[in-house]
């Protein structure tokens, strides 16, 4: 029988990119849970779900009972943390608990796996970079605390449960599909509306000395479906490329790709309220375990976003 995965936010970013994964092997069954019924892919289960609804996220359990729960659904905006922070601390850590609750009360068994994020670092000495998973948590804003609270409850939940919880940390992944409310995305559609002429060519940015480990978010998916074994329970994983990049350095490359030219201004209302000068990750276990690399170079990361807001600026016009 095929393996069935659920996938809660699978109408967003990675999970959309998680889907497109799983479907290159045609033996996986989907159900994807978003906020919205959507078709996020041709030939999967697309269900809209309040996972903070217990009878409605235990009612979509009891019906697919699935093999595999890849828990990707949160609120993932810094800014918006910073602005509204008992929402995004509320509905990310009770989420997961309706997820996890609804999954103990039907006696199921799935593989979980559950994505927290580098975020729970925070301003980590530079001395101890590459980070490790056995980084102490330093959380600098509202969403690293929810995500702090993510992590710890996969833990909880695995070691006083005995549940298949895996965790993955992952750094700044980036790629096509991305909000523009991330850096990368900002970016490259104000590039694109320049480029077609949509105001004035400018490119509004924020601190680009900030330097962030960026990886494709084609690689992150990848290294979830290595991990979401039943061996790894238990574990936590971080995803990561190694590489310091700054938000200069994006700039300049996305630049360099522009079809024309374009001047450069800082918006101070782009400068968060504490901005960690540099972070990047050690992915050593990930490759130990499961043989992970990230196969997609940076540049092509850059002008694959690039190309995606091209297209998504040229169909709004």
């Amino acid at each position: 029988m095929a393996p069935r995965a659920l996938i809660t936010g699978a109408t967003g970013f990675v999970g959309r990119h998680l889907v497109a994964w799983l479907q290159q092997d045609t033996d996986w069954e989907i159900v994807a849970l978003g906020t919205r019924r959507v078709e996020v892919a041709p030939g999967l289960t697309s269900i809209a779900c309040d996972l903070t609804d217990r009878a409605a996220v235990e009612a979509v359990l009891a019906r697919y009972r699935p093999d595999y729960v890849f828990h990707l659904a949160a609120r993932t905006s810094v800014p918006e943390a910073f602005a509204a922070p008992e929402a995004t601390l509320i509905n990310n850590a009770v989420s997961q608990i309706t997820l996890f609750e609804a999954i103990r009360a039907l006696g199921l068994n799935p593989v979980i796996l559950v994505a927290s994020s580098s975020e729970v670092y925070g301003a980590a000495p530079v001395d101890d970079m590459p980070l490790d998973e056995e980084q102490p948590f330093r959380p600098m804003n509202p969403y690293a605390v929810s995500k702090v609270v993510q992590d710890l409850l996969g833990l909880q939940y695995h070691l006083s449960h005995r549940m298949q919880v895996v965790r993955v940390r992952p750094f700044n992944h980036i790629g096509p599909g991305q909000s523009d409310r991330f850096v990368v995305a900002s970016l490259a559609r104000q590039i694109a509306e320049a480029e077609l002429g949509l105001g004035e060519p400018v490119v509004w940015v924020g601190n680009l000395d900030a330097q962030r480990d960026f990886l494709d978010v084609r690689d992150v998916v990848r290294a979830y479906r290595l991990v979401a074994q039943p061996e790894f329970a238990g574990e936590v994983f971080n995803v990561a490329s190694g590489v310091p990049r700054s938000i200069r350095e994006v700039l300049e490359g996305l630049v360099a790709l522009a079809r024309c030219r374009v001047e450069v201004r800082q918006d101070p209302a782009r400068m968060r309220p504490s901005d960690i000068p540099v972070i990047f990750g050690s992915a050593a276990k990930l490759r130990l375990s499961t043989g992970w690399e990230s196969r997609i170079p940076f540049e092509r990361s850059l002008a694959d976003t690039l190309d995606d807001w091209r297209a998504r600026v040229a169909g709004r016009g």
